[in-house]
């Protein structure tokens, strides 16, 4: 039966590879020039580990963690490979900061920000009027929609944005007007609701919701709730539509005002009980956006 030297088998730590050190066959060192780690193949002098003839690869970019080169980072920092080195640091990835946007501008993206999660979202429309009896009742603004992009941010500097303006309110037998357009860029865009129709024709429905373009996520605005015409007692105005971001305005009651709407969301509608109240206008867009390393 035959007998193995378990010395033999066994491998001897030498730390970093110094060219005058004599090593013996299986001592392993580590060579900061490429990062990796050699185990001898022979005893050798002076002979570089890239040498083939003397040593064998042991560990292939082992780097800092071979030779306890890596220094400890800071605190909250994690290892990564850096130009095929371990280093440590940021981890990344989190939610860094937020801006917003209630008026037309330009977006500077901050310094060490990778990616961007977009909200767009158009203006609601205007209200509609009232009418002339004491039993109409106009319908409620449309919201505007909303669309929602995740963009690498890598090459990005500054982004132009554009905010819609809120729909008019209506007035006695008009109809509110519809809402502006809001976009960040190129990149995507979102109109705005309709407005509601006044509260003497026939069929009072409230503004139809504005959609999102372009976007990973395209949502429409919810509509803006009908008014009545012709009814034996005196009705309340339509509510405005909510947006992504909510705000639709209430209605007109027989002793109250309509509310306008806000952050994208329809005016309310107006009303008519022995004194006219008029829709109200619907509320501007906004951009938010979220910034992540």
């Amino acid at each position: 039966m035959a007998t193995v030297n378990i010395g033999n088998l066994s491998f001897t730590h030498k730390g970093n590879y110094d060219g005058s050190t004599a090593y013996s066959k299986n001592d392993v060192v580590y060579y900061a020039t490429n990062g990796n780690a050699y185990i001898a193949k022979q005893d050798t002098t002076g002979n570089l580990p890239t040498s083939t003839a003397h040593w064998n690869i042991f560990s292939q970019g082992s780097g800092g963690i071979w030779n306890g080169g890596l220094s400890i980072g800071s605190e909250g920092q994690v290892v990564k490979v850096s130009s095929g080195a371990l280093a440590f640091g940021d981890a990344g990835g989190g939610l860094q900061s937020i801006q917003s946007f209630t008026s037309s501008g330009t977006y500077t993206k901050p310094s060490g920000i990778n990616k961007i999660k977009v909200f767009v979202t158009g203006a609601g429309g205007g209200g509609g009027g009232q009418g002339t009896n004491d039993s109409d009742a106009g319908g409620g603004g449309g919201a505007g929609g909303t669309a929602i992009e995740i963009l690498d941010a890598t090459s990005i500097t500054t982004v132009t944005v554009t905010i819609g303006t809120g729909g008019n309110a209506g007035a006695g037998s008009s109809n509110g007007s519809g809402g502006g357009t809001s976009s960040f860029g190129s990149y995507c865009s979102a109109t705005g609701g309709d407005g509601g129709r006044e509260g003497n024709g026939g069929g009072v429905y409230g503004g139809n919701g504005g959609l999102g373009a372009n976007g990973d996520l395209n949502l429409r605005g919810a509509c803006g709730e009908g008014g009545f015409d012709g009814n034996t007692s005196w009705q309340s105005g339509g509510l405005g539509g909510s947006s992504f971001f909510g705000g639709g305005g209430r209605g007109s009651t027989g002793n109250t005002n309509a509310v306008a709407g806000v952050n994208g969301g329809g005016g309310g509608g107006g009303s008519y009980f022995n004194t006219n109240r008029s829709g109200a206008a619907g509320g501007d867009g906004i951009i938010v956006v979220e910034e992540y390393k």
